[in-house]
C-alpha cells in the first residue's frame, strides 16, 4: 500500500469539516442491527465482520475473518448494503438488481440468489437460515433459503406490503406500509409471540435478535418484545426519541443515543452491564450492529469498526479496533439527496462516484475526515495481505492522529468563542457585573430587604436586543404594561407559599395571587437556585414571553397583566383562569364517570377544541409576524370563569416565518407525546408543528387518554397517536372513544357526524409529515362544522347547572 502523508491541503479540508461539524447539524443514519441491511454486518459462528469500504469508485466489501482482512469477490462490483446471519452474509449490489451471498465456512465463494433487470430489492435481512428482502415498488417480501441443504423458508401471506424487514432465528418480521404495525412469519413460534406483543403499536423501526425484537414507535418510544430470559427486554428508562440505532444479539440488546452516538446495552448472561465495556466508554458511533454474542460500532470521526462483548473477547482476546478500511456510513447514490442533504465529504467517501445522503431520522454530532486513497481491491491469495493490513493501519492511524490534532484545535477555538460570547451575553443582560458573578443561593431569605427601583430599563434592553422583534413596537408595548414591585407580588402569593402553587410553566412555577385592588392573578416566577443554573435560559424565556404577550390580545389567549424584574428575579403576572387546565379535567383521578366533570360531553369537548384552535389560528394567521407556540398541550389550554378555553405559556414561542415557510431551530423543544416528530428529528420548524400538538390534544379529548400512557402495569408506554389512529383507520372508532362521555349516538345523527368530523381532522393533524397536515385555519373550519352539528341536536344556547354556566358564541 502507498503511504499517505498529511499534506497541508488535507489539513485544511479536515479543519473545514470540523467547522462544519460545529456550526451545522448533520443527521445520523437509520437503524442497523443483526440481520438487517446496513453498510457493515456481523456474522455469527465465525465471528466475521464485513463492511463496504470508503474512498473507492467501486464500493467493494472487505471482511475481517480468522484474524486477517480479505476482499470478497467479485472485486469489480459495487454494493449498497450488507447483512449477516449464521455463518452467512449477503450483499445487495448498487441499484438493488442483484443479490449475492457468501458462506464464511466455505472460502467466501459468491453465490447469486437474485438477479433482475427491472425489479429492485431493498430492506435486505439475513437470519439463521433465511435471506429476505422487499421489492421496491410492490412492497412484497421475498425470501430464499440461506444455505444449501436447508429447507425452504415460508413466505408471508400474499397482499402484505412492507416498509422494512428484520430477521431472527427461524422468523422474520416487518413493518407494514399500510398501518406501521408489526407482522412476523416463519418456522419458530417466537415470531407469532413477538407480533402479538407489539399488537397495535405503530412502529418507525424494528430490529430482531435471536428470539426477541426491539423497535422505536412513531411516538419515539423504545419497545422490546419476545423472549426475556436474560433481561434483554428490560429497556432502561428513556425519553421519547432518545435512541436512534439498535443492535440485538442472542441475550442482549443495545441502543445508540440519538444526540451523542453513545451506546448503552442491557441483558446478557451476567446482567445489564455485560456489554458496557470501558473500551467504548465515551466513544461516539455512526452505527451499531451485532452478532449473537458481540456487538460492533462504526466510530464517528474516522469511520473505523470497534467490537466488544464476551463472544468477541473469547475469540480474539483484547483486539477491539479492526484493521478494516474506513466504512461508508450509507450507500453511495447517484440521485440527488432530499432536503436533509448529503453526508459531510460524501463524494470523497464514495471515491467521486456518488453521494451519501443523510437520513432525516436522527442527529450526527461530528463530521468525518477525508478517507485515505485505498488501493483497488484484490482477492487474497497469500499471507502477503497481512503486511498490507499493517500498512493500512499505520496510514489510518496517521490520518486519524492528524484529524484529532486539527479537530482538537478547532474544538478548543470554537469552545472558547462560545464561552466568551455566552459570558458577554449574560453579563450584558445583568444590571450589574456583580449579578453575573454572585448567585444568591436563597432568594427567599431576603425578599423583605429588596428595594424596588421602579425601573424597566433592564427589560427594555432585553427586548431591544432581540433582533426578531419588529422595530420599536415591542418597547412601546412593554412600557404600557404594568410593572409590579416584587414585594407586592410576594404578599399577593403569601410569600410564594406551596399552598398558592397552581402549576408549572416553561421557565418557572405558577402561583395564584390576589393583588391589593382585589384582582385575582396567576404569577409565574422564574426558577432560582439549583433548579435554574443558567440565568440566560430564564432570561430568554422571560423576555420571549413578555415581548410576545404585550402585543397579543385575543379572547382565546391568556392575557398578560404585568411583570416584575428585580435583580435576578423574573416574574410575569397573568389573568387568573379560575377553572384550571384542560389536562386536569380530562385526566384527574376524580373524573371517573359522566357526571364527574363538565368536560364529559361532546358539546363541551368540541367547543374547547374550537376555542384552542382559534387561539392558535390567531398566532399563525393574524399576528405579524406569525408566532409558533412550540408547546401546544392540554396543560397549556386553560379555562376561564365562563369555561372559555385559552392558550397559555409562550416561554418557548418563536416569531416564525411566513405561512408555508420553514424555520431552522438550533434545537427542538417541547413536551414528550406532543412534540412534532418531524420537528424533533430534523430541527425544521413550521406552523404545522403546532398543528401536530393540537392533533394530540384532539385525540386526548376524543379518547380520554393521556398523550403518553400505559394500558396496564408492566406494559410499555404507548402514545395516544399510536393507540387511536390505527383503530380509526381500521374502522374501530367506537372502541377508543372516551366511555365517560357516554355511548356515541347511532351513525347518521348530528352528534355522531360531529364526532366523526373531529376524529378525521385529528388524524390528519398527526400525520408524520407536516405537508400532509391541515393548516390550523382548516382545523377551525372543521371544528366549527362539528359544533354546528351538535347545536342542531340541542338548539339551546346555554348549558347550566349549580356550578357552571356556558354561553353560546
Amino acid at each position: 500500500m502507498k503511504k499517505l502523508g498529511l499534506q497541508p491541503s488535507r489539513i485544511a479540508v479536515a479543519l473545514a469539516f470540523v467547522v462544519v461539524a460545529l456550526t451545522s447539524p448533520s443527521l445520523r443514519w437509520a437503524v442497523h442491527a443483526l440481520g438487517s441491511a446496513a453498510t457493515a454486518a456481523a456474522v455469527s459462528g465465525t465471528g466475521t465482520v464485513c463492511g463496504i469500504v470508503a474512498g473507492q469508485r467501486t464500493q467493494g466489501i472487505q471482511c475481517f475473518h480468522s484474524n486477517r482482512t480479505l476482499w470478497v469477490r467479485p472485486s469489480n462490483a459495487s454494493f449498497e448494503s450488507v447483512a449477516g446471519g449464521d455463518n452467512l452474509f449477503c450483499g445487495l449490489r448498487s441499484g438493488g438488481f442483484s443479490l449475492l451471498c457468501w458462506d464464511t465456512l466455505s472460502g467466501f465463494l459468491p453465490r447469486r440468489l437474485y438477479y433482475s433487470k427491472t425489479v429492485r430489492l431493498t430492506a435486505l435481512t439475513v437470519g439463521d437460515d433465511q435471506v429476505c428482502a422487499v421489492e421496491v415498488n410492490a412492497g412484497i417480501a421475498r425470501c430464499w433459503r440461506g444455505q444449501r441443504g436447508k429447507s425452504l423458508f415460508p413466505a408471508p401471506e400474499a397482499g402484505w406490503k412492507f416498509r422494512t424487514l428484520t430477521s431472527g432465528s427461524g422468523f422474520t418480521c416487518g413493518i407494514l406500509e399500510s398501518n406501521s404495525r408489526v407482522l412476523c412469519w416463519g418456522r419458530d413460534p417466537i415470531g407469532a409471540l413477538i407480533q402479538s406483543q407489539f399488537g397495535n403499536s405503530s412502529m418507525w423501526s424494528l430490529v430482531a435478535g435471536e428470539s426477541h425484537a426491539c423497535g422505536i414507535s412513531v411516538a419515539g418510544i423504545l419497545i422490546c418484545q419476545g423472549n426475556n430470559d436474560h433481561g434483554q427486554l428490560d429497556v432502561p428508562f428513556s425519553s421519547a426519541f432518545e435512541f436512534s440505532e439498535l443492535a440485538l444479539g442472542a441475550k442482549f440488546s443495545c441502543a445508540m443515543r440519538r444526540r451523542n452516538g453513545l451506546a448503552v446495552c442491557w441483558g446478557g448472561e451476567t446482567g445489564r452491564f455485560e456489554y458496557d465495556y470501558n473500551v467504548v466508554e465515551g466513544l461516539s458511533f455512526e452505527a451499531i450492529f451485532a452478532g449473537l454474542d458481540f456487538v460492533c460500532g462504526l466510530v464517528t470521526g474516522n469511520l473505523t469498526v470497534t467490537c466488544w462483548g464476551p463472544g468477541w473477547y473469547n475469540r480474539l482476546g483484547l483486539l477491539n479496533n479492526l484493521p478494516l478500511g474506513m466504512i461508508i456510513p450509507g450507500p453511495c447514490l447517484h440521485d440527488p439527496c432530499s432536503r436533509c442533504g448529503p453526508f459531510p465529504n460524501s463524494n470523497a467517501l464514495c471515491g467521486g462516484s456518488g453521494n451519501i445522503c443523510r437520513s432525516c431520522q436522527v442527529g450526527l454530532p461530528f463530521a468525518v475526515p477525508l478517507p485515505p486513497a485505498f488501493p483497488s481491491p484484490s482477492i487474497p491469495s497469500s499471507p502477503s495481505n497481512d503486511s498490507e493490513t499493517v500498512s493500512s493501519k499505520r496510514t489510518l492511524s496517521r490520518l486519524s492522529i492528524g484529524f484529532v490534532i486539527v479537530g482538537s484545535v478547532g474544538v478548543l477555538a470554537g469552545t472558547c468563542t462560545i464561552v466568551y460570547c455566552f459570558w458577554c451575553g449574560v453579563c450584558g443582560l445583568c444590571r450589574k457585573k456583580s449579578d453575573c458573578s454572585e448567585q444568591n443561593p436563597n432568594p427567599e431569605a431576603h425578599l423583605e430587604s429588596r428595594v424596588h427601583t421602579g425601573s424597566n430599563i433592564g427589560i427594555l434592553r432585553l427586548v431591544s436586543e432581540r433582533s426578531y422583534w419588529s422595530g420599536s413596537s415591542s418597547l412601546k408595548h412593554v412600557e404600557r404594561t404594568e410593572n409590579f414591585p416584587l414585594e407586592e407580588l410576594a404578599i399577593a402569593t403569601n410569600r410564594f407559599s406551596h399552598e398558592n402553587m397552581v402549576g408549572r410553566g416553561s421557565f418557572g412555577i405558577v402561583y395564584k395571587g390576589k393583588l391589593p385592588d382585589g384582582r385575582e392573578v396567576a404569577i409565574k416566577r422564574g426558577e432560582t437556585g439549583a433548579r435554574m443554573k443558567k440565568f440566560q435560559e430564564k432570561e430568554t424565556a422571560f423576555g420571549s414571553e413578555l415581548a410576545l404577550l404585550t402585543r397579543l390580545h385575543h379572547k382565546h389567549l391568556v392575557g398578560l397583566v404585568g411583570y416584575c424584574q428585580e435583580d435576578d428575579e423574573r416574574l410575569l403576572v397573568y389573568e387568573y383562569m379560575r377553572n384550571g387546565a384542560l389536562h386536569d379535567h380530562l385526566h384527574g383521578k376524580d373524573n371517573v364517570e359522566r357526571s364527574s366533570s363538565v368536560m364529559n360531553s361532546w358539546k363541551m369537548r368540541v367547543r374547547v377544541a374550537l376555542d384552542a384552535a382559534r387561539g392558535i389560528e390567531y398566532l399563525h394567521s393574524y399576528a405579524v409576524p406569525p408566532i409558533i407556540h412550540r408547546d401546544i398541550k392540554s396543560s397549556n389550554i386553560l379555562l376561564d370563569t365562563n369555561w372559555t378555553a385559552r392558550v397559555s405559556d409562550f416561554g418557548l414561542s418563536l416569531m416564525g416565518p411566513e405561512a408555508g415557510q420553514e424555520y431552522t431551530s438550533s434545537r427542538a423543544v417541547g413536551t414528550v407525546g406532543y412534540i412534532d416528530p418531524e420537528y424533533y428529528v430534523m430541527n425544521v420548524l413550521t406552523t404545522k408543528s403546532d398543528v401536530y400538538g393540537l392533533g394530540v390534544v384532539l385525540l386526548e379529548l376524543l379518547t380520554g387518554r393521556r398523550a403518553v400512557f400505559k394500558e396496564e402495569d408492566g406494559m410499555a408506554p404507548i402514545g395516544v397517536v399510536e393507540y387511536a389512529v390505527p383503530a380509526v383507520l381500521a374502522g374501530e372508532l367506537r372502541t377508543v372513544l372516551d366511555r365517560r362521555v357516554g355511548q356515541l349516538p347511532p351513525r347518521g345523527t348530528e352528534e355522531a357526524r360531529a364526532v366523526e368530523l373531529v376524529v378525521n381532522v385529528a388524524v390528519r393533524c398527526v400525520n408524520l409529515e407536516g405537508k400532509d397536515r391541515p393548516t390550523v385555519g382548516e382545523v377551525v373550519a372543521e371544528l366549527e362544522r362539528a359544533l354546528a352539528f351538535i347545536w342542531e341536536d340541542n338548539s339551546h344556547g346555554s348549558l347550566s347547572n349549580s356550578t357552571y354556566s356556558i354561553s353560546s358564541e
